[in-house]
């Protein structure tokens, strides 16, 4: 019950309303486009009357051919959108069997592990230590990818809707992947859009949102993930990264989680195997030494 109403519930909302919202973002993104070019901006239209002074542009349509690109994503996104509506039934289905599923490995959890213990074809030890690593990478990904994207996601999409921005849970669903690339983050979303506001006149909001993308959500990695993940899992957040998207690319929702369990247990196994002597580097170490004997 937990589940379904911290995670499921919100999720499926949150979902719906990515749905609805996201054919507004082309058209978004098409005002946006055409008060770049506006001649009587405050900003722009100064920058572009000094460059159209000292460059014949003429001859280039660079407001034409983008507003083209952009009718032809906006009919992309309307055809995923309707595909994606189709496909609500059989995410249903697919979240009550996960529900239900998860149920029985709540309930006979402790079972289960024990009968793994005597079926997995390794010492009682070796298997423990596939259960710990994996445990610790779930937790790694889930407290210190997922919840931390969240974290970030829903401070920038607060920011974008106090400031009257459109869109502005697209735009925190957006954060919240973003948050997972490294090196990149939610400062490829806000930092245009502050530029933007500053660029259109509007000072006091771009300045309001570049000081909470840069003292808020800029630093909430750096306070919870020391406190959240610490060392625990051992990964590089490259090869987290990786293994989530991943996951989702395969298993869907599932693989959030699944993606990381199969990196853990390959990892695991080759911590054996290595300890064991059965790996490539330990075979060839043990040939070398047999051939340098007398």
């Amino acid at each position: 019950m937990i589940v379904i109403a911290v995670i499921v519930l919100p999720l499926t909302l949150l979902t719906l309303v990515v749905a609805k919202e996201i054919g507004q973002v082309a058209k978004d993104a098409q005002e946006f486009f055409r008060s770049l070019f506006d001649p009587n901006s405050p900003v722009i239209g100064r920058i572009m009357g000094w460059l159209g002074r000292r460059v014949d542009a003429s001859h280039l349509d660079l407001q034409g051919y983008l507003l083209e690109r952009l009718d032809n994503i906006s009919g992309a996104i309307a055809g995923r959108t309707l595909g994606f509506l189709g496909g609500v039934v059989g995410a249903v289905f697919q979240v009550f069997f996960t529900v239900f599923t998860m149920y029985y490995l709540f309930r006979d959890g402790d079972r289960i592990y024990g009968a793994m213990l005597d079926v997995i074809p390794l010492n009682v030890a070796e298997t423990r230590q596939i259960f710990d690593r994996t445990h610790e990478v779930i937790h790694a990904s889930v407290y210190g990818v997922i919840v931390i994207a969240m974290v970030q996601g829903t401070l920038g999409g607060l920011a974008f809707a106090v400031l009257g921005l459109p869109s502005a849970v697209v735009w925190g669903v957006v954060m919240f992947f973003m948050s997972m690339v490294p090196l990149v983050g939610t400062s490829v979303i806000w930092v245009p859009t502050a530029i933007y506001l500053a660029m259109s006149g509007h000072w006091g909001k771009a300045v309001a949102l570049a000081l909470w993308g840069a003292l808020v959500i800029g630093t909430v990695d750096n306070l919870l993930r020391p406190k959240l993940v610490g060392a625990r899992a051992g990964l590089h957040e490259l090869l987290i990264f990786f293994s989530v998207l991943g996951g989702l690319q395969i298993w869907g929702p599932l693989g959030l989680v699944l993606g990381p369990v199969m990196i853990a247990v390959t990892l695991a196994l080759f911590d054996i195997f290595k300890r064991l002597g059965l790996s490539p580097a330990a075979e060839r170490s043990e040939s070398s030494s047999v051939a340098s004997a007398p």
